[in-house]
């Protein structure tokens, strides 16, 4: 990963790296990664996650074209 510091201006080349580290889902993984996960677990849990992805999908189309 690559961030320009422009102007020794490290503050906002911090925010950049962050904001592209928070894209690219690192926090999120290092923070699943923190404690070992069962692989039964692991898949519920994404299992779920997946069914509340398509859920907000649906809601947002729904709202999109004004019924509910």
């Amino acid at each position: 990963m690559h961030v320009n510091v422009r102007d020794n201006n490290v503050e906002q080349a911090m925010r950049a790296l962050k904001k592209k580290l928070q894209r690219e889902g690192v926090f999120r993984e290092m923070k699943l990664r923190q404690h070992y996960e069962k692989p039964s677990v692991r898949k519920a849990r994404e299992r779920s996650e997946a069914i509340r992805r398509a859920r907000k999908l649906a809601r947002k189309k729904a709202q999109m074209n004004g019924g509910y």
